[in-house]
C-alpha cells in the first residue's frame, strides 16, 4: 500500500477514535484537546496524502476513493459528534454532509459517462474552513463574539464556504446532469 492510501486508511481509522473523544470531551478540558489533536492529525492527512500522490504521481482510482470517502467520514462522523453533545446546530450538519453526499452523486454520474470531476479551489477552501471550524467546536471555547460564540461564527463561514463550492461544482458541471439519451 502507498504512503498516500495509507494515510486515508489512517484518517478512516482516527475518526471513530475521534468521534469517541468528542462524545466524552464536554467533561474534561484536556479529552478536548486530545479530541482536536486527534481531529487535526486526521484533516493533516488529507491534504497529505493528495499533496505526496500528485507530488510522487502515483495517483490512482484507489487513492481518489480512499481519500474522497476518508475525508468525508470524517467530517461527518466529528459532525455527529458535535451535533450529540449540543456544540452545532443539526442544520449546519445537514448542509456540510447534504453537500458531500450531492457531489459525490455528481461525481458518480460523471463517471457514468468516463469524466471526471476534478477538486476545485472552492473545495480546497471548504475543506480547511470545515476542518478548522470543526477544531474550534471541538475544542469548545467559551468566548463569545457579539450574538454568537467563536465555534458559531466559524461553524457559520464553513456552511457560506460550502454553499459557495456546491454551487461552484455543479455550476461547472452542469452539463454531466443535461438530459440525454442512454442506452439502457
Amino acid at each position: 500500500m502507498s504512503i498516500p492510501n495509507l494515510l486515508a486508511v489512517i484518517r478512516l481509522i482516527l475518526t471513530p477514535i475521534t468521534m469517541a473523544l468528542i462524545l466524552v470531551s464536554p467533561d474534561s478540558t484536556t479529552i478536548a484537546i486530545v479530541a482536536t489533536i486527534s481531529f487535526a492529525v486526521a484533516a493533516i492527512t488529507d491534504f497529505a496524502d493528495g499533496y505526496l500522490a500528485r507530488r510522487w504521481k502515483i495517483t490512482t482510482t484507489l487513492g481518489a476513493f480512499l481519500d474522497t470517502v476518508a475525508d468525508k467520514i470524517l467530517v461527518s462522523g466529528a459532525l455527529i459528534a458535535l451535533v450529540e453533545i449540543g456544540r452545532t446546530s443539526s442544520w449546519v450538519a445537514f448542509i456540510i454532509i447534504g453537500r458531500e453526499v450531492a457531489i459525490m452523486g455528481l461525481r458518480s454520474v460523471a463517471a457514468l459517462d468516463s469524466g471526471t470531476v476534478p477538486a476545485s479551489m472552492w473545495g480546497k477552501w471548504k475543506a480547511t474552513v470545515q476542518f478548522v471550524a470543526i477544531s474550534i467546536a471541538i475544542l469548545g471555547l467559551d468566548l463569545v463574539v457579539g450574538p454568537w460564540r467563536i465555534d458559531q461564527w466559524f461553524m457559520g463561514a464553513a456552511v457560506i464556504v460550502t454553499l459557495i463550492s456546491a454551487g461552484d461544482y455543479f455550476s461547472r458541471f452542469r452539463s454531466v446532469l443535461s438530459p440525454r439519451d442512454r442506452p439502457d
